[in-house]
């Protein structure tokens, strides 16, 4: 029987994933994802044989070490523990996760609590990006009551502002990767972005939908998988990001216009709808709605001053990214999360077969 390995299961944003210290896990890659597969019960469509809830969204993990970097409390590697392959990749951050990583650090002690608030600046090892977030203290002590609500997730909790900065070109090497704010890929007009989290944003209405079906909808009409997935194979290489068939990058977001908000959303990871958005992909899309001549720019509600929100539609609600702007230039963005700690002890991989 194999040992078990410390960890916390927390929900972060929308998501839900295992937060474990480095230390806790092998240092060999190779070694670390075969144990996390075990562990999240992948592959398997259910992971009736782990801690995954087969869903994007709840097969995701956090890696966190103390930080040796200047002016960083921590480091965090984010990896997403594919479903139905036994792989894990680490080509993206997950901005939903990160905002666990500040409470999760205070509770292991690599941060001290201060009274009332605990600022903590992570470092985001997927992308080489830092983000600054604060979590509630009171009497040193984290705590995750309190009355912040964001769509997607029943109930309220405590606050925790995330503000990130100097994410253009993330993982792509620049904002638009191509040079370009319109490219034509397959007959189709995309906007290639990457402020944080690599997307092809492009029109619903070239994709022969509205862009206000449900994520079932969407997911039920293989044409449209089809058509979106030729376009991202097309799309990664362009984008710097190398052949993107076993990838989770870049997300295909077909945006319409909102109800209410900016803009409205219908995003694919890589092959499922997602039924919200992520943080980075907010940040990118919301980028795309400020960048003259994008296939977001004109179906969008831009606003006006700066700061300024733009509240991103999504299918089961909304997320606002507040933008700061120098000119037309979006010089940084801060997002709303709330996350909430559901089991901290000890799991179990499986045995090996054999």
């Amino acid at each position: 029987m194999f040992e078990g390995i410390r960890a916390m299961w927390m929900r972060g944003g929308t998501s839900k994933g295992g937060y474990f210290l480095a230390s806790d896990l092998p240092k060999d890659p190779t070694a670390r994802d075969a144990l996390l597969l075990s562990l999240m019960g992948s592959p398997d469509i259910r992971q009736i044989d782990g801690m995954g809830g087969g869903d994007p969204l709840t097969s995701k993990v956090a890696i966190i070490s103390p930080s040796k970097r200047a002016g960083v409390d921590v480091d965090y590697l984010f990896l997403q523990v594919f479903i139905d392959r036994a792989l894990v990749s680490d080509v993206q951050n997950c901005g939903n996760l990160l905002a666990g990583v500040g409470p999760f650090a205070i509770e292991r002690g690599l941060v001290k609590p201060q009274n009332g608030e605990t600022p903590v600046t992570i470092f985001m090892e997927n992308t080489g990006q830092s983000a600054l977030v604060k979590i509630k203290t009171p009497k040193g002590a984290v705590t995750y009551k309190g009355d912040a609500k964001i769509d997607g997730v029943p109930g309220s909790a405590a606050p925790v502002p995330i503000a990130f900065k100097d994410t253009a070109g993330s993982s792509c090497g620049a904002l638009l990767p191509t040079g370009n704010v319109i490219d034509v890929v397959n007959g189709t007009d995309v906007t290639m972005i990457d402020n944080g989290m690599p997307c092809v944003v492009l029109r619903a209405t070239e994709m022969g939908i509205k862009g206000t079906e449900t994520p079932a909808e969407l997911e039920a009409n293989p044409a449209l998988r089809d058509k979106l997935e030729a376009l991202r194979l097309t799309c990664g290489p362009l984008m710097n990001l190398g052949v993107v068939s076993g990838k989770t990058v870049p997300k295909m977001t077909m945006v319409s216009a909102a109800k209410d908000g900016a803009i409205a959303t219908r995003t694919f990871i890589p092959h499922s709808c997602h039924k919200a958005i992520g943080v980075l992909g907010a940040v990118s899309v919301a980028t795309a709605c400020l960048t003259k001549g994008s296939a977001a720019y004109d179906l969008a509600n831009r606003g006006h001053g700066s700061p300024r929100s733009l509240k991103i539609e999504h299918p089961t609600g909304e997320m606002a990214v507040v933008a700061t702007l120098d000119g037309p230039t979006l010089t940084s963005a801060a997002i709303l999360r709330t996350a909430r700690k559901l089991m901290d002890g000890t799991v179990f991989p499986g045995e090996p077969d054999g």
